[in-house]
């Protein structure tokens, strides 16, 4: 009997423990996020950023439905890696949270030898933030007015036009070689340390061109140095409405997708995905955000964690297409 009563106790005690772990989500999801408790979203950038100044109005407005604070840490460095890699580390209960450009994952583990994530195995995308493209901005010292027209006088001055890009082996890096292969014209690669940079010497006259994010082309060129020439999207976006795409100007090919996203550590709990994917869509859909978003060339809209673990997967393999077809070298 007393055997019996032991095993009784055990199988109650095992049962017990189903019963918890089964319902552990449920509480978590119930509980999430804890009074007092902040979430904290990091962003690859420095302050005052186009991207920073997204992840801050969504984080304002993602506290006000979530009723609790969130924050933004900005981790620059490494092209967004370190941010990344931080996240990648932290633990899955949704308090951290990576707000990330499409490089992130979909190009970075193509250009540079050493990534310290796996972009699949080490994430949960949580929802689509924004998308955006880049575009082709153009110094006003060159005396052009479109594409076909900045082709032409690249060939007429072979290596003695420059363009800028955010860093070798970043989008700006792989669009710019893209270009000058499909064009076959003869341009000289400047690389800077980010995009802010780069934009201060396209003012300056001191490159003539570069692929910059739409949110920084649409600043660069309220100066009145800086004009943009064309879009690399398969559609005009709503704050550059009379900027052609490339392929409208006879230049096809040059359309991988750009957006922002985002992503929490791997393996996070489905009823705390499922709550902060409800908040993020809310958030995407207010009219504030919306506007804000479209005012620095980006359209504002929210995805299903499914839906945006598909997009990361198919911009990975584009990416890794064009890299490969570019003939770009692993930094």
């Amino acid at each position: 009997m007393k055997k019996l009563h032991g095993t009784r106790r055990a199988f109650g005690s095992a049962l017990g423990a189903a019963a918890f772990l089964g319902l552990a989500p449920l509480a978590l999801a119930q509980d999430f996020p804890a009074r007092g408790k902040p979430i904290r979203i990091v962003v690859g950038f420095t302050a005052g950023g186009g991207t920073d100044a997204q992840a801050r109005i969504v984080a304002q407005k993602l506290g006000e439905v979530l009723h609790t604070s969130v924050i933004v840490d900005n981790k620059p460095g490494a092209s967004t890696m370190l941010a990344a890699n931080e996240v990648s580390r932290a633990l899955a209960d949704g308090y951290t949270l990576l707000y990330a450009p499409s490089s992130t994952m979909a190009q970075n583990p193509h250009t540079f030898s050493q990534v310290p994530y796996d972009p699949f195995k080490d994430f949960t995308a949580i929802s689509m933030g924004g998308r955006g493209p880049l575009v082709l901005s153009l110094s006003t010292t060159v005396p052009v007015n479109n594409v076909k027209e900045l082709v032409a006088y690249v060939k007429a001055n072979p290596g003695k036009v420059s363009y800028a890009s955010f860093g070798a082996g970043t989008s700006s890096h792989i669009y710019g070689e893209a270009f000058v292969k499909k064009t076959g014209i003869d341009a000289v690669h400047i690389p800077y340390k980010g995009g802010s940079d780069a934009a201060k010497d396209l003012i300056g006259g001191r490159v003539q061109y570069m692929f910059d994010s739409a949110s920084s082309a649409v600043i660069t060129s309220a100066t009145g140095k800086v004009k943009i020439l064309a879009v690399a999207a398969n559609a005009r976006v709503a704050a550059l409405p009379d900027v052609p795409t490339f392929a409208e100007q006879g230049y096809a090919g040059l359309d991988l997708p750009s957006w922002l996203g985002f992503y929490g550590p791997a393996r996070m709990p489905a009823p705390v995905l499922e709550k902060l994917n409800t908040a993020l869509t809310k958030v995407l859909a207010m009219p504030q955000v919306r506007e804000f978003y479209r005012s620095g060339g980006y359209e504002a809209g929210a995805t299903t964690p499914e839906e945006f673990a598909s997009i990361t997967r198919a911009t990975y393999e584009q990416w890794g297409a064009m890299v490969q077809q570019v003939g770009l070298a692993k930094q």
